[in-house]
């Protein structure tokens, strides 16, 4: 696969930063390098964390022009989804495990002219969601349990990576990017990005360094090997 660092799309996982001072921080990201704002929605019933809404991502958007990525891991996302479409972020990623109506959800995303994405845990086989794809702009590979940030990756997902995107190639669904979350660092993003995996999001590894930028131009250096 072809690939330079234009085409990998960088998307730092706020909740691994200093929530007190993100405001002030995500000024300081460089649009060149970091790509989406992954805003990780949590509600302590579909995962056990909780972490904040949309009138917290509504007061972030303020400080940034970098588009939003939401990503709600949240029971039945149908009856707050209005809330989080108002926010008009770039895309709006709900979970297949968390919904009895998937496909009405993503429809209504794109309806609004939002970008639609569906989740995936590691135990749900990516083939639950072929029949799904044609409502997707985007699939979100989750690489480790959602709920923490945080932990190992799992390298399960690398393989799962590379059978949606044979999938996505098989039928013209090209356009349907894959994303993949949890455990992403400069020793492991490489095989993530050589299955197929075209959005990158980061916690830790982007973080911990104290240049958020910098750490995002390494992670798409080691991307290329």
């Amino acid at each position: 696969m072809l690939m330079n660092s234009k085409n990998i799309i960088i998307s730092p996982s706020i909740i691994a930063g200093d929530l007190s001072t993100i405001g002030r921080d995500v000024a300081g990201f460089d649009p060149e390098v970091i790509d989406l704002l992954h805003m990780d929605v949590m509600d302590g019933n579909f995962v056990p964390n909780l972490t904040f809404g949309p009138g917290f991502i509504k007061d972030l958007k303020k400080h940034t022009d970098i588009p939003l990525d939401i990503h709600l891991m949240i029971e039945k996302p149908e009856n707050s989804l209005e809330k989080y479409i108002e926010l008009k972020p770039e895309y709006i990623v709900i979970h297949y495990e968390s919904t009895k109506f998937p496909a009405r959800s993503l429809k209504l995303i794109r309806e609004n002219g939002i970008k639609s994405g569906i989740a995936l845990n590691p135990a749900t086989p990516v083939e639950a969601v072929f029949d799904l794809i044609e409502y997707c702009d985007m699939i979100l590979v989750m690489s480790v349990d959602p709920g923490f940030y945080g932990q190992s990756f799992m390298k399960g997902a690398v393989s799962r990576i590379r059978k949606l995107k044979e999938y996505l190639v098989s039928t013209d669904y090209t356009n349907v990017k894959i994303q993949v979350d949890g455990g992403i660092s400069e020793m492991n993003i490489r095989d993530v990005v050589s299955a197929g995996a075209d959005v990158i999001v980061a916690g830790s590894s982007l973080f911990k360094g104290g240049d958020i930028n910098q750490s995002a131009v390494k992670l798409k250096k080691a991307a290329l090997g």
